[in-house]
């Protein structure tokens, strides 16, 4: 019965979808719907960004292993990643009306930059998009009780999101993930209130979680801890400003205004909203801590759906895996869309520059089927789990795009030397550090990070940017 139930909220998912393709008439449809999305839509969207699998299933997870300590990179990192986005980087971004984030590096330096970064963030969804996939073969696992294996599972996961988004791409996704919002909104706050009563009440709760020690998420005055913290932070706060995902909500608004505001308080919101998966995995402990402790030793992402399975009534079990699949699909699907444009509009049209606008869709579209196909692979073939992909992800567009990006909008001397020798620099160092598994006493990718920002000092300095060099971004990125 609970099946079923997905099931139809999935038809109606796609249903909604393809409808949303219907607004497709051209390649900037497609990438950024028209740019006309008002305030709702991109709140929704931002907000969706990262309140995905690793929110509701990875992060309360770790929460449980590790309290708040485990859960510095997201939502803390990720939140502050949306707000900076908002308040320092949409303006600017927003105002050179781009189609994607690799653009502005090949209008602000030069084609070998574009073609380095964009390799750069599109490796870097790999992680975060196959994060997603398992989820969706987890949850279809759980609902099956083990009839539907994990595999296949993501095979069907993979294949619904890839229908709405191979056709209606940023139409499909905003209409998709505005009804997917509301749906996560209030399914997870009835869940909450359940579960709440099932374990004596939400003062209870939290008080039984900050005497474990749970709420505690500082360093210790550690060197190496602090160094530690400090790289968690900053490995989703800063690595995640130069990825097309969310440039690309910034960038489909109707205003500047919603630009800015729009991903700001998205970030907000993400922050608040995602203490309700924590709370809810930290009931399970207080209504069946045999069935945690059996989990926690086995696989914690299965603790929170068997707590729901377990000890909830169908109602509300329809309500939280329709919540838990619409947050699923609804960053998978921008997630998909934002490395194949990416690849189409910054490495292959670079190729093939006369392209048509109908041409250029059509790769757009083959591009998204390709790469679903490789990351349902990948999370078919990893065992690693949603929260570790998540936070791997962004490790080298912190080590090798976030200082071309920052350098190339705040200071003026940022020449093509400095964000070549930052690119080579930030990337080298990171790589090999992880490849000689030297994580201590600092992250691998905070030193590349710190690499990269010297290559970009030296080769600015010795081959300085000309004056009024590319000083027209605007009309430069009209093409």
């Amino acid at each position: 019965m609970l099946l079923w139930f997905v099931i139809a909220y999935l038809g109606i998912s796609i249903a909604i979808g393809l409808y949303a393709a219907t607004k497709v008439h051209n390649a900037r449809d497609y990438i950024t719907a028209g740019r006309n999305l008002p305030m709702a839509f991109v709140l929704a969207m931002v907000f969706a960004t990262w309140f995905g699998a690793e929110t509701v299933l990875g992060i309360s997870a770790t929460f449980l292993e590790e309290g708040f300590r485990g859960l510095i990179s997201d939502p803390l990192g990720a939140s502050i990643c949306l707000v900076l986005f908002g308040l320092v980087f949409a303006r600017p971004l927003y105002r050179m009306n781009l189609i994607t984030l690799g653009d502005y590096f090949r209008i602000r330096y030069n084609r070998q930059t574009e073609l380095l970064i964009s390799i750069c963030i599109i490796v870097s969804y790999l992680g975060w998009v196959s994060a997603q996939i398992s989820a969706l073969g987890l949850t279809f696992n759980v609902l099956s009780n083990n009839l539907i294996s994990m595999s296949d599972g993501m095979l069907i996961g993979a294949g619904v999101v890839l229908v709405y988004t191979l056709f209606g791409g940023m139409w499909s996704v905003a209409l998709t993930t505005f009804v997917q919002m509301i749906v996560i909104v209030i399914g997870l706050l009835l869940v909450a209130n359940n579960a709440a009563d099932q374990a004596g009440g939400v003062a209870n709760v939290i008080a039984k979680a900050n005497a474990e020690g749970k709420f505690n998420f500082l360093p210790t005055l550690d060197p190496i801890d602090m160094l530690g913290w400090v790289a968690a932070l900053l490995t989703i706060a800063l690595g995640s400003i130069p990825q097309q995902d969310v440039f690309q909500r910034v960038n489909a608004a109707k205003s500047e205004s919603i630009a800015i505001w729009g991903t700001a308080l998205g970030g907000i919101a993400y922050f608040f909203f995602a203490s309700v998966p924590l709370f809810l995995a930290y009931t399970a402990i207080m209504i069946d801590p045999q069935m945690v402790n059996k989990f926690l030793a086995m696989d914690s992402q299965m603790i929170l759906p068997t707590l729901i399975l377990d000890h909830m009534p169908l109602y509300i079990q329809v309500i939280f895996f329709g919540a838990l699949i619409s947050v699923i699909m609804s960053t998978a699907s921008g997630t998909l869309l934002a490395p194949s444009v990416t690849f189409t509009e910054n490495i292959l049209k670079g190729f093939y520059r006369h392209m048509t606008d109908k041409q250029f869709l059509w790769a757009t579209r083959i591009t998204v089927f390709i790469f679903t196909c490789i990351v349902t692979y990948y999370a078919v073939a990893t065992q690693t789990k949603i929260h570790t992909m998540v936070e791997n992800a962004y490790r080298i567009t912190l080590a090798g795009a976030f200082v071309p990006l920052v350098a190339g909008l705040f200071w003026k001397k940022a020449s093509d030397l400095g964000a070549l020798l930052a690119i080579t620099f930030g990337l080298t160092i990171w790589l090999l550090l992880e490849f000689m598994g030297i994580e201590e006493p600092v992250e691998p990718q905070l030193i590349g990070l710190l690499a990269s920002a010297i290559g970009m000092v030296i080769g600015s300095s010795i081959a300085p940017r000309a004056a009024g060099s590319n000083s027209n971004h605007s009309s430069k990125a009209q093409h």
